[in-house]
């Protein structure tokens, strides 16, 4: 099984680090100091369940690696409508694309069934430029349940978790899917295959869309924005409003909201990543965790005007930090 890992950054880098210890032939692509120390050392993987090393072929041409039977797309989800050309020369008639993101992907209503099935999210697809690029019928949708940073370049510290749960839009139990997470088992990696991953899609995004841009709005960790009043306040009104639109979807999340707010205490001082990128000068990649839902509760009909205020708000912040 060939797969193509296309932005090896933490994430990308430690499963492909997983599936190359698995047998299977990988290539990571990736650019500057970091594909560097990959080509020189291999991925060097520390973790609490063992450290290792994987010398993958690492490079920064695509066309170097050619067609692939997977991509596991690591690029945040603003970079798609621009990744054709780096994605193209990975493709062949069957390759699969697994998409490895936070939020509401652009393939959520492909295949969905129902009055909205075939719906294009403006917010994830504008004009359909995400679609024209990543055929929504090679999409694998993936949630990610793994802590990973980049402690330096080529060294992944894997923090918990090693849970990626996968699944078809049309809630199949396909072929292509069992054979990816079969690969990924033999790599030490959880990898179920879940009939409808929206439910875990939306179970993520309880955390993130309330989470993220309140941090970058406030510039607070997880324990902060749980130990202030006031805050903890906002973020329960959000995670309620955003049960409300899955709920109206279809969507059983399972989880309660104080249960949610407790497992982020517990988490600590913690950054998220949209503070990072903050931090970092970086693009927030906020459309797909809370512009995507509020279009949603449109197409729906569900009051949101909490989540409202806060895509207003952190949507001035991410548009100044782009200036």
């Amino acid at each position: 099984m060939k797969v193509a890992v296309l932005g090896a950054g933490a994430i990308g880098a430690y499963v492909g680090a997983a599936l190359h210890r698995a047998g299977a032939d990988v290539h990571l692509i990736a650019r500057g100091p970091h594909l560097a120390a990959m080509r020189r050392h291999g991925v060097q993987v520390h973790s609490p369940r063992g450290d290792f090393t994987a010398r993958a072929h690492a490079t920064d041409d695509p066309a170097e690696v050619g067609p692939a039977d997977y991509v596991f797309l690591g690029l945040k989800a603003n970079s798609y409508a621009a990744c054709g050309p780096l994605i193209e020369p990975l493709l062949h008639r069957n390759t699969v694309v697994i998409a490895a993101q936070n939020g509401i992907p652009w393939w959520y209503f492909h295949r969905h069934g129902g009055p909205h099935d075939g719906h294009r999210l403006e917010s994830v697809d504008p004009d359909g430029t995400v679609s024209a690029v990543l055929a929504p019928e090679r999409a694998v949708g993936c949630v990610v349940y793994a802590a990973t940073e980049l402690e330096g370049p080529g060294i992944v510290r894997h923090l918990e978790g090693t849970r990626f749960s996968i699944g078809e839009p049309d809630r199949s139990l396909s072929t292509r899917c069992r054979t990816f997470s079969e690969a990924m088992r033999a790599g030490g990696l959880k990898c179920p295959v879940e009939r409808d991953l929206r439910n875990d899609i939306w179970l993520k995004l309880l955390g993130n869309i309330s989470f993220n841009p309140i941090s970058a709005l406030s510039r607070a960790t997880m324990r902060q924005m749980c130990l202030h009043g006031g805050t903890r306040k906002v973020i329960e009104i959000m995670m309620a409003e955003t049960l409300a639109v899955a709920e109206t979807l279809g969507c059983e999340v399972g989880v309660s909201i104080e249960r949610r707010l407790a497992g982020a205490e517990r988490v600590g001082d913690h950054r998220t990543s949209t503070l990072q990128d903050l931090e970092r000068g970086k693009p927030l990649e906020l459309d797909v965790l809370l512009a995507a839902v509020v279009e949603l509760a449109e197409i729906t009909g569900v009051p949101v005007p909490t989540l409202r205020t806060v895509h207003a708000l952190s949507d001035l912040l991410a548009a100044r930090t782009a200036a």
